[in-house]
């Protein structure tokens, strides 16, 4: 009706034998799916896909239901009940971003040096002599934007615009998440350091 081709699955098995056998612009998850739920389904998609969009439906609204469908890599998450026209809203806005990302990607570098680290954010991976850690779709993302403002403060409304599509509370406490995960992974490296500006954002510190 709205001018959107579906493919409805019902529950979280058949969903991801769709999936597989794709492609597809976006994935619409219902949380509580029989045989497979769909916190379950998104990170079995995420193993193999990390670029096509997930919004999460649910009737979950804790804080910590959110954070983690935000871990997992979701793009979106509404919480029961909502409005179609928010529903229609929300689509539109993931499909609009993860446009104008692939955009920027085409225009932007997509290999750096981070120290003794290399980040590939096409391959996704974060490589240092003897390691590689896979980095989730946010992860490169922040990483990324974190880069492109090497030794300068990244603003964290922009980041949480830019990556999650929002400056709220729960977007927040996501990317909070991340940036300890992005941590952990340069901790090797002591010249290397994401520090957190008081009251404006970030800043990838490197002596390089």
């Amino acid at each position: 009706m709205r001018g959107f081709d579906v493919h409805r699955s019902r529950n979280g098995v058949e969903g991801l034998e769709a999936f597989r056998g794709g492609p597809y612009d976006m994935c619409l998850v219902d949380v509580m799916m029989p045989r497979k739920d769909g916190f379950t389904f998104a990170r079995e998609v995420r193993q193999t896909d990390q670029q096509t969009p997930i919004i999460f439906l649910t009737a979950k609204s804790l804080k910590e239901d959110k954070i983690e469908g935000f871990k997992i890599g979701c793009d979106d998450y509404l919480t029961k009940p909502f409005s179609m026209e928010e529903l229609l809203l929300r689509i539109n806005a993931v499909l609009r971003r993860s446009q104008q990302k692939e955009e920027e990607e085409e225009q932007q570098p997509t290999e750096f040096a981070i120290g003794s680290f290399h980040f590939d954010y096409t391959r996704q991976t974060l490589t240092a002599e003897t390691s590689e850690q896979r980095l989730t779709p946010k992860e490169a993302d922040l990483l990324r934007l974190l880069c492109l403002h090497r030794n300068q403060t990244l603003e964290r409304s922009q980041a949480l615009q830019q990556i999650w599509g929002e400056d709220s509370y729960f977007s927040g406490r996501s990317m909070d998440v991340f940036v300890s995960k992005l941590r952990k992974y340069l901790k090797a490296d002591r010249s290397v350091e994401i520090m957190s500006i008081h009251g404006k954002g970030l800043r990838l510190v490197t002596n390089d």
